[in-house]
């Protein structure tokens, strides 16, 4: 799944155009390195996000198409 798709299905970022922005900005990381919004995403990836001062690091537990939203946490663990 891509970077963005995810990261929008997982609600870390609410919306896909805003999780593309921070992709193209430099302000997420997959696995150490930044990354497109077009990267993929797979089980054991680690997410860094950085939201100006706040970072936000997580870990992929599943990669799910679509989600309800009370079941999005079940998608990743922060770490």
């Amino acid at each position: 799944m891509r970077l963005d798709k995810y990261l929008k299905v997982s609600r870390l970022i609410k919306r896909r155009t805003v999780a593309n922005e921070a992709c193209d900005a430099g302000r997420v990381l997959l696995n150490g390195k930044p990354a497109r919004a077009s990267a993929e995403v797979k089980p054991s990836d680690v997410i860094e996000i950085n939201f100006g001062t706040r970072t936000v690091r997580a870990e992929v537990l599943s990669v799910e198409e679509s989600v309800r939203k009370d079941e999005a946490k079940e998608l990743f663990r922060y770490l």
